[in-house]
């Protein structure tokens, strides 16, 4: 599945990531973490492949899990270890045998959200002094600089800098340390969204060209479903949900009475066309249909697409709809209606794409909604959302 805004260009040999000889497989968890008024409990094994994204509102465990990986969090019960495909595991923290890497050892890299540089250093001070601690330093330092579109910054005091820029000399002082794996803890929540969006690139070019594993804590599931394949959902300090992202944005449609996210379907799909002449992108759902969306320069060389589309923003009609200003009509089979009080959410079978839909119980009634009933579908072009819009 290709990640929207990749820059494939690659890097030369001597800035590969050569510490991926020894390529993590996963990493197991299995602690808990108590406070007074907070419970951290999670037994999890997460294959370390791209970006996996960690979800849930504020108070759910997301950074106290980051602080206990990287060893920052000291208050806690039970194993965490790093599991190599060629040599041995890696404990990063065994509480019934007394083992503690310090986080110095654990060859581990955080983004914290703020930068956290030192600020009586230059830019390239700062990045010099992640050089100067790396034992047998592989990356190039030049090549980590324009990866990260530093060369103009470098003379630079850290207070001259804006936010987006103090993060990027972080994620490169990062880099920097060679990690096995990058914990990035809400890195883009104090930006501007041109930032927010010139820094994901960033990441997700990083991501590739080092083939670097990375586990990105966010309170935004736009911002997560734009950059990630996995999800791991934690609620008051226990594991929710885990996988693929799309089936986990899915399942967490029907969470109950309190719901984590704004009902949705998430989707990523080719790019048939960039620009149709009028302004408008075309994805291809399947064969015989197509979504419509405003077009964006940031799509261009781009072959396919992440994007979603609330379920509050999709109608339902009984017959194809015809002349009409909404430009995306689908047609699908009604698969599952669950009722909670006034409303109704519909799943909504197009092909083998899963649409979801919320309207009033009035209105299934009116419309004589039923399970495996014929309908179409219909929402505005500015419907389909992406994070980077």
């Amino acid at each position: 599945m290709s990640n929207v805004l990749l820059d494939n260009t690659p890097l030369t040999k001597d800035a590969v990531h050569k510490s991926a000889v020894h390529k993590l497989a996963q990493l197991d968890i299995n602690i808990s973490v108590s406070y007074q008024q907070f419970n951290l409990d999670i037994k999890l094994p997460i294959p370390l492949n791209g970006i996996t994204g960690i979800f849930g509102h504020s108070a759910s465990g997301k950074s106290t899990l980051l602080r206990a990986i990287a060893g920052l969090e000291k208050n806690l019960v039970g194993e965490i270890k790093l599991a190599n495909a060629n040599v041995a595991d890696k404990v990063l923290v065994n509480t019934e045998k007394g083992n503690y890497l310090k986080p110095e050892e654990r060859q581990i890299g955080l983004v914290f959200q703020n930068s956290r540089l030192f600020e009586h250093l230059s830019v390239l001070g700062n990045l010099e002094y992640a050089v100067k601690r790396c034992k047998n330093r592989q990356l190039d330092l030049n090549k980590v600089i324009e990866l990260t579109e530093l060369t103009s910054l470098l003379e630079h005091q850290v207070n001259e800098l804006s936010g987006g820029q103090q993060q990027r000399v972080a994620l490169a002082r990062a880099i920097l340390a060679e990690p096995k794996l990058l914990l990035l803890d809400e890195p883009l929540s104090a930006l501007d969204q041109h930032s927010k969006t010139q820094l994901l690139k960033m990441i997700l070019t990083i991501q590739k060209k080092l083939d670097l594993p990375m586990l990105y804590v966010s309170h935004s599931l736009d911002e997560l479903q734009q950059v990630c394949d996995t999800l791991l959902v934690l609620a008051q300090g226990k594991v929710v949900n885990f996988g693929n992202i799309h089936r986990v944005i899915h399942q967490l449609n029907n969470f109950g009475e309190n719901p984590l996210i704004h009902q949705q379907t998430s989707l990523s799909l080719p790019i048939r066309q960039f620009n149709n002449g009028h302004g408008l992108a075309v994805l291809a759902l399947n064969a015989q249909q197509d979504i419509y969306l405003t077009s964006n320069k940031a799509f261009e060389n781009q072959t396919q697409l992440r994007c979603f589309i609330l379920a509050s923003d999709i109608s339902i009609v009984l017959t194809e709809p015809s002349n009409s200003s909404i430009v995306n009509h689908l047609f699908g089979t009604i698969k599952q209606i669950s009722n909670k009080q006034n409303k109704v959410l519909l799943t909504i079978s197009c092909g083998t794409q899963d649409f979801f839909v919320t309207i009033s119980a009035f209105s299934q009634q009116k419309l004589s909604l039923t399970s495996k009933q014929q309908v179409y579908l219909q929402f505005k072009a500015s419907a389909v959302r992406t994070f980077i819009h």
